[in-house]
This record gives structure tokens, sequence and C-alpha cells, in this order.
């Protein structure tokens, strides 16, 4: 894997109105959950973050109380420009679906009898989990370079599925248990490599 991009030479929002449109179209792109398409934008088409710096961001925006994809797009807008960006930002995430979703719960009542209405957001579930799963595929190549190595991410990433889908245990529990553990092993990798 070639080595990441410096800074300096990374693409970079031009300026407070590209950051609004921009989170302003990916809000709108996502149904049940938006973060696959976010990667595939600031990554991919974008280029404003490598794969590596979305999968910590991300990391971090797991841990944070709130929506992970609003809490990610307060990192970034942070990131490139302040508070302002930080606004720009949350502002371009909210704005249109809070617009969207009024105007749906005021035609709810007359919709949701519609078995056809059902369905398709029954569809539209499927779809949303199919782009997570994606996500999650896409992302793994970020873990090579992940200090613990892939074996120990690979167990990670197993018994945080054995922890949630199989024993059904409380999320908190996971992320303060596993991500606990997690951490506690990446500085033990980290102390070790820098041993003499």
């Amino acid at each position: 894997m070639p080595p990441a991009e410096p800074p300096a030479a990374r693409a970079v929002p031009a300026s407070l109105l590209e950051v609004f449109l921009t989170f302003t179209a990916l809000a709108l792109q996502g149904f049940g959950g938006v973060l696959a398409v976010a990667q595939r934008e600031l990554v991919d088409r974008k280029g404003w973050l490598t794969r590596e710096e979305f999968l910590d961001a991300y990391s971090v925006a797991q841990l944070l109380p709130g929506p992970n994809v609003v809490n990610l797009s307060l990192m970034l807008g942070d990131r490139f420009f302040g508070l302002p960006g930080a606004l720009a930002a949350i502002a371009g995430m909210l704005a249109a679906p809070l617009a969207i979703v009024l105007a749906l719960a005021a035609g709810h009542a007359h919709l949701a009898a519609h078995p056809q209405v059902a369905g398709a957001l029954r569809g539209m579930g499927a779809v949303a989990a199919g782009l997570m799963v994606a996500m999650a595929f896409k992302l793994i190549g970020g873990l090579r370079r992940n200090p613990m190595g892939a074996p120990a991410c690979a167990l990670f990433v197993l018994a945080t599925l054995v922890a949630v889908a199989v024993l059904r245990l409380p999320l908190a529990w996971v992320i303060f248990g596993l991500g606990g553990l997690g951490w506690c092993t990446a500085r033990w990798y980290l102390w070790r490599e820098a041993q003499p």
C-alpha cells in the first residue's frame, strides 16, 4: 500500500459554502444511514481524508453521544474551518433532512396505511444495511496500517460481532469493554514497537 499523501498535497474544501453543500448532499443521499456515502464522498471523490483518517475519525464519532455521521461532520468542519466550519457542516447535515422529515410527518397519517409505502420502507432498510456492509469491507484495507496488525484487528471485529449480534450485550458495555481492551492492546503494541 502506498504511503498516505502528505496533508499539504491533499484536497481541502475551498469555502464554508462547499462544506455546507457537501454535507447537504451527503444528508440527502442517505436513508437509514449515510456513513457509506460519506466515506465514498469524503475519501474517494473529494479526497479530504485518507481511508485511515476516515476510519480514525469515524471511530471517535462512534464514541461520542449522538448520531455518528453528525459527529463526523462536526469534526471535519472544525478541522478545516474551526467553529464556523463545524456550524456549516452541521447545518448542511441537518437542514434539508429536517425539512423533508417535517413534510413527510405531515403526510404520514394519510400514507401509513398503504401497503406499498410499508414495503418501500422495508426495502430501503435492506439497502441501508447493504451499504453499511459494503462500507465495512471497503474500510478493512485501512486496518492494514493499524499497529496491532490484521489478526488482532480481525479478532476484535469478530468479538464485537459476537457480543452485539449473538450475545446481544448492551452497546455501552461493548464500547467500553472491547473499546477499552482494544485501546490497551494498541498501546501495548505501540510500546513494544518503541522498545529497542
